[in-house]
């Protein structure tokens, strides 16, 4: 037999050897790390989700909550860890901004982790304090340019959606303010709540119930359609700043040297439980919408995201520290 069969042979027994490894995967517990603070909707979404997806598996799967460093130290932790199905990252849209605004990245967003699939998409909402007495974005950007770039806003770190999703609005209202970081939503909202900070671009998870309870006043979302949770809130573009829109996501990653069939298998049960009726209802409750795509799609979207933002970065000048 020559050596190009001999060779072709032990591939499809490798072959086969992975995908019986996979099939039998996982055989302990799953860790999940979140590179943001609990209660953030970072958190609350995949917890939602994995608690299908465990019951799936037959194992549970364990969220530990790394915040700090605008996400990197949670997510460096995933991308240095053992490449063998037990530990993964979820992450938000800032996965394709920080590595472009934080200097020293400990990790390449393209090369140390590999795309799942992402777990659903969400609309950042505009909110300020009652106590302001404004009640729809042209009266807020009128107060904004009257004060001259002295209004601040909540940012989860430097180059975190929400900061992003500020100076994408910024620059189509024509206005400057300053960016205060915090360490997840929940203490973002309290000072916006309290007067101390101006405004948030929140996901909407964590500021819906503050919302309704008259603690918030919502003036707008930046994502392309109104959020069925709040009909009466335009978006941005509707309130008259073309340019302003912004998409807030949440996916799952993994090491790169995961095993594909692996992350096959991931994927699949994932979409499964995104398909279970319950979850789907929860997730609607939560205010979030499915965006389903295989791991090759994601990772082609996350690429052309990163390029995308690349652009956006430079021409707000944005240096990386």
């Amino acid at each position: 037999m020559s050596k190009r069969w001999l060779c072709a042979i032990a591939l499809l027994l490798m072959s086969f050897g992975t995908q019986a490894w996979a099939q039998s995967w996982p055989t302990k517990p799953i860790r999940a790390i979140v590179p943001y603070s609990p209660g953030s909707a970072t958190d609350i979404i995949p917890r939602t989700i994995f608690a299908k997806v465990q019951e799936q598996l037959g194992q549970p799967i364990i969220v530990e909550n790394r915040p700090g460093a605008s996400s990197t130290l949670g997510t460096a932790a995933v991308a240095k860890a053992e490449p063998d199905g037990y530990t993964i990252l979820v992450a938000s849209s800032a996965y394709t901004i920080v590595p472009l605004t934080v200097a020293n990245m400990p990790y390449d967003p393209l090369h140390d982790l590999a795309a799942v699939t992402p777990l659903a998409n969400m609309a950042n909402v505009l909110v300020v304090s009652p106590d302001k007495a404004i009640k729809t974005l042209g009266e807020f950007v009128i107060a904004a340019r009257a004060r001259h770039g002295s209004m601040n806003y909540v940012t989860i770190g430097e180059g975190s959606a929400a900061h992003l999703n500020s100076v994408r609005f910024l620059l189509a209202a024509g206005f400057e303010a300053q960016p205060i970081p915090y360490k997840g939503s929940p203490a973002g909202l309290t000072d916006v709540m309290t007067g101390r900070v101006d405004f948030y671009f929140c996901p909407l998870l964590p500021a819906l119930s503050l919302i309704r309870d008259g603690k918030l006043t919502a003036l707008a979302v930046s994502s392309l359609e109104r959020s069925p949770k709040l009909p009466d809130v335009p978006t941005t573009i509707q309130a008259g700043f073309p340019n302003s829109e912004y998409n807030f996501w949440f996916g799952v990653f993994a090491p790169a040297k995961t095993p594909p069939a692996i992350i096959q298998r991931l994927y699949e049960e994932i979409t499964k439980a995104l398909r279970d009726p319950d979850v789907q209802e929860k997730l609607s409750n939560l205010g979030v919408q499915p965006m389903p795509m295989t791991p090759a799609q994601f990772d082609a979207y996350v690429r052309k995201e990163l390029e995308q933002n690349a652009v956006l970065v430079k021409a707000v000048g944005i240096k990386p520290q």
